[in-house]
């Protein structure tokens, strides 16, 4: 007879090897379908979007009313979304129009790897090159990965500890929330050089947004300011949102995404608790719509007729399917069926543009800046990118 101790042990062993409860959530199959078919319908529209742009041009918004498509050079913050886009939905449709779309639209970036005006080369060029080296790797790709992030750290101040953000006049160190996505580029580069200096620069700018970014119900500011003499912090803003004290639905979604890469990069449970207080507040608030699609702030006066904000959702989104492998229990449930909703969500109609409309962007209802009246109910190519890694991210549960 088995002694209890030895029940007691192979039980143990027994609890050990079942899978957590992330790995046992399972994908709908009927939402799969969807999936699928809203990629094919993003290829559709891509194809014509493809068709209005320049070698060296990139999308950026469309305004309906007017029929007029917004386009950028390759410097601005948005430029790598329009080619990391076209590579999602090449690894969903295996469509190489998209593919070849996307090689196209690098020539023109690649100069950005140079360019230390910018706190976003992670945006510009790690959903643009990183994408491609993870799809077609060339070894090209390393290098530009690495010049981007050499130029990203020339922003870095150890004095304030943190990347600047925007620039301004001296006595004033900027730095926003957005800045926690660009860190990804970072330990890219780590993984690629060996060289710890560009981890260390991410893990000490991550350690102090999470310092003076977020308040006590871990909501963030918009925008920290330092002062670069000291690194104190002499005031603090949400330029984009509803009031200095009011939650901007994107810079939530920033917040989150960044603090789940962090962990994922650096496994420290500390980012994985910031995580979890960032979607909790999110998913509890109780200005959340029933579709899980944010208001442009949570905080937007005139709510429940207060504008969407489709790429806060889309950020929101992508970043939950990641989370949710990352914790257990009830709480990897709650992030994957609220991510699955959010999706479900942004593949109707009400989001996902019916063919050939919307200036061939794939989701409408996005707010790009609401205090300057810029680009309100409009599509944006940073909601798309965000979408298609969303619809990928769940494909590969």
């Amino acid at each position: 007879m088995l002694h209890i101790r030895h029940i007691l042990f192979l039980l143990l062993i027994c609890l050990a090897a079942m899978p957590s409860t992330a790995q046992r959530l399972k994908t709908n199959k009927k939402l799969l379908r969807t999936v699928a078919q809203s990629q094919q319908a993003s290829a559709a529209q891509y194809k014509l979007l493809m068709q209005q742009l320049p070698l060296d041009r990139f999308p950026v918004t469309y305004y309906e009313k007017t029929r007029k498509l917004v386009t950028s050079g390759s410097e601005p913050w948005v430029g790598g979304f329009y080619p990391g886009a076209l590579l999602y939905l090449y690894e969903g449709t295996k469509d190489t129009a998209l593919f070849n779309e996307a090689m196209r639209k690098l020539g023109p970036m690649e100069k950005e790897q140079f360019n230390k005006t910018t706190h976003d080369l992670g945006f510009m060029m790690y959903c643009s090159f990183g994408n491609a080296k993870r799809i077609a790797p060339r070894p090209e790709y390393d290098q530009v990965l690495i010049n981007s992030a050499r130029s990203l750290c020339t922003r870095f101040s150890e004095k304030v500890g943190c990347i600047r953000s925007w620039d301004s006049d001296a006595a004033r160190f900027m730095v926003i929330i957005d800045n926690m996505v660009n860190l990804e580029l970072l330990f890219a580069a780590t993984r690629l050089t060996g060289d710890s200096t560009y981890y260390k620069v991410a893990v000490t700018h991550a350690n102090t947004t999470m310092q003076h970014h977020f308040r006590p119900d871990y909501s963030s500011h918009h925008l920290v300011i330092y002062n670069p003499a000291t690194g104190a912090v002499s005031k603090k803003q949400t330029v984009q949102g509803a009031s200095d004290s009011s939650a901007w639905a994107r810079g939530q979604a920033w917040g989150l995404y960044g603090y789940t890469v962090m962990y994922r990069e650096t496994k420290d449970k500390k980012y994985l608790d910031q995580a979890n207080h960032i979607a909790q507040f999110i998913l509890r608030h109780p200005n959340l719509p029933a579709d899980k699609i944010p208001y442009w702030d949570f905080n937007a006066p005139g709510i429940p007729n207060a504008p969407r904000d489709v790429s806060a959702g889309a950020v929101i989104c992508s970043a939950l399917f990641e989370l949710a492998k990352y914790v257990d229990g009830r709480t990897a449930r709650t992030y994957f069926k609220a991510a699955e909703s959010m999706l479900q969500a942004m593949c109707s109609p009400a989001y996902l543009a019916a063919a050939g409309t919307n200036g061939g962007f794939l989701l409408m209802h996005g707010v790009g800046n609401y205090p300057r009246n810029a680009d309100i109910d409009v599509p944006l190519i940073y909601a798309d990118y965000y979408f298609t890694e969303a619809m990928r991210r769940y494909q590969q549960w």
